[in-house]
């Protein structure tokens, strides 16, 4: 939590983007004014990763008429504690009000959700009852994600592509089976007919959009159990489908992101965003 005191700002001096308060020869206090910049923090890359993003990122500008009919999934964690932003915690006063903020709670509970995007459009979300495993996995695609997905119009579904990060559930035998066996020549993945780049969070919209937003909106209230995480994480669903325009726009900029991608040789790119 940060406090910031008001300071009166001499309206005789400029103001150069530089030092910080001083007293001018008027006796009034003013201040030097910075530019605040913050850094990107970027997944790690490994010396073979940019190939991959090239060759996806190829794809999807190639194929853009097929971004409206891609299912992009994936799986989050969300905890006790939450985990906010603390950067962007500030109270304006005159008098410092001495604010705190109650984390680390001696009993922990977390909730394992899964959700998806389709165009404008939130899928789920699902949570686990245990951890993800390739078997609990399995089960969900075969049980759960069709009525998940009876929403969805028939003619989009008979030409939707399903989409998954390279995570160890996701690339059993079974789980590679069943999306070859559902989604002929449609799905994206580790070992699918169209690679799934590794360390890639960049590129899909439930990492640089989806996740971010929910997690914002369900740690605005504080919760005592499990149930009542539950309950915050599919009223925020909730929400966040009843803006389908903000999920369409999120979707359409992954095109603008495989463009930055692709300027830089597959390299970071969200700081040129």
């Amino acid at each position: 939590m940060r406090w910031f005191r008001e300071v009166h700002v001499c309206p005789l001096v400029e103001l150069p983007l530089a030092s910080a308060c001083h007293v001018c020869r008027c006796g009034e206090l003013y201040m030097k004014i910075y530019v605040l910049n913050h850094d990107h923090r970027v997944q790690h890359l490994e010396p073979r990763d940019p190939a991959g993003h090239m060759d996806f990122c190829h794809w999807i500008t190639a194929h853009a008429q097929l971004l409206s009919v891609i299912l992009f999934t994936d799986e989050a964690s969300f905890t006790r504690d939450g985990v906010n932003n603390s950067r962007n915690l500030h109270t304006w006063s005159h008098d410092n009000p001495h604010e705190t903020s109650v984390t680390k709670f001696q009993r922990r509970f977390s909730v394992n959700g899964w959700c998806a995007l389709l165009g404008n459009k939130l899928i789920g979300p699902f949570v686990f009852d245990n951890n993800l495993t390739g078997n609990t996995y399995e089960a969900f695609l075969r049980n759960e994600l069709p009525g998940l997905s009876e929403d969805i119009p028939l003619m989009i579904r008979s030409q939707m592509y399903f989409q998954h990060d390279g995570a160890s559930p996701h690339y059993t035998r079974h789980v590679r089976q069943y999306l070859n066996d559902s989604f002929l020549n449609r799905w994206l993945g580790r070992g699918g007919p169209v690679a799934w780049p590794p360390r890639s969070p960049d590129l899909t919209p439930l990492n640089y959009y989806l996740w971010g937003h929910m997690k914002t909106l369900v740690y605005e209230t504080k919760v005592d159990s499990r149930a009542a995480l539950c309950h915050r994480i599919f009223a925020v669903a909730e929400h966040i489908h009843n803006h389908p325009d903000n999920i369409a726009s999120a979707t359409q900029s992954l095109l603008v992101r495989a463009e930055n991608c692709i300027s830089t040789g597959g390299g970071h790119f969200e700081q040129l965003l």
